[in-house]
């Protein structure tokens, strides 16, 4: 299979990312958005370096996983705050937020 394969894949992926972000309400929706688009950089950054024949596109792929993870914790947790205190993950709630 060709590594461009890979590259086409990678570039569906981000566009499924982006639309459940940019189209959904739910939080939880977007948020799996935000990692479908990640995971999709993590590909292509494969893919490319594949390619070019060397591995500096797998290290960078390995801290955006690392920086991934850490949004996952950070994201959650606020999104789960957000529902205790409002009973609702609709992104429109939490602009009521602002006081």
């Amino acid at each position: 299979m060709s590594p461009m394969a890979f590259v086409y894949l990678a570039v569906v992926l981000f566009v499924i990312g982006a639309a459940a972000v940019l189209l959904r309400r739910n939080a939880i929706v977007a948020f799996m958005g935000v990692e479908l688009m990640l995971n999709a950089a993590n590909l292509a950054l494969v893919a490319f370096s594949r390619i070019h024949g060397t591995i500096d596109g797998q290290v960078m792929a390995f801290f955006v996983m690392v920086v991934a993870a850490a949004e996952v914790v950070v994201g959650l947790a606020i999104i789960i705050a957000v529902f205790r205190a409002r009973q609702t993950i609709s992104l429109d709630e939490p602009a009521e937020l602002k006081g």
